[in-house]
């Protein structure tokens, strides 16, 4: 563990990061998760090629992931407003699952860890409310940061 938290000032008083003194440099993160579900409403949404009376359960979560990873720093107070490179998101079936995987890139001054785990969080919450008339057992669990580059530590999973 590191030695003190960095969004708080010694008087235990909520701060954002001064990142003005650093460097710009190329930044990337991954993230990953995974929604859940029921064999039986597994199997019918993957009968169904994953499409709904709304539409297309993946490509709306692809959007949706979208959406929020450009959003982060309005949802998470004391993310920083960042110019994005990149956003890569992919939902694929798996066993009674949806996995979700997403890379953000940029050129800045802090890295992109928050942006990255949004767009995952954004889009299995899109898929739940897409198929929550199924069932109320869909499980959004595994998000996590896989691997970030850039700044004064790289980190892999």
């Amino acid at each position: 563990m590191k030695g003190k938290l960095s969004h708080v000032d010694d008087t235990g008083k909520a701060k954002m990061v001064d990142v003005s003194k650093k460097d710009a440099s190329v930044r990337s993160a991954t993230a990953s998760g995974k929604v859940e579900f029921p064999p039986e409403v597994f199997e019918i949404l993957s009968g169904k090629d994953f499409l709904s009376k709304k539409g297309s359960i993946i490509q709306t979560a692809v959007i949706a992931g979208i959406q929020a990873v450009k959003k982060t720093w309005e949802l998470i107070p004391l993310c920083h407003q960042l110019n994005l490179s990149t956003i890569d998101i992919t939902i694929v079936p798996i066993e009674n699952a949806l996995q979700i995987n997403c890379k953000v890139k940029c050129t800045e001054r802090t890295g992109v860890e928050m942006e990255a785990l949004t767009g995952v969080s954004v889009s299995a919450l899109t898929i739940y409310d897409m198929c929550k008339a199924l069932s109320h057992d869909i499980r959004i669990t595994d998000v996590r940061l896989n691997e970030k580059t850039g700044g004064k530590h790289d980190f892999k999973r």
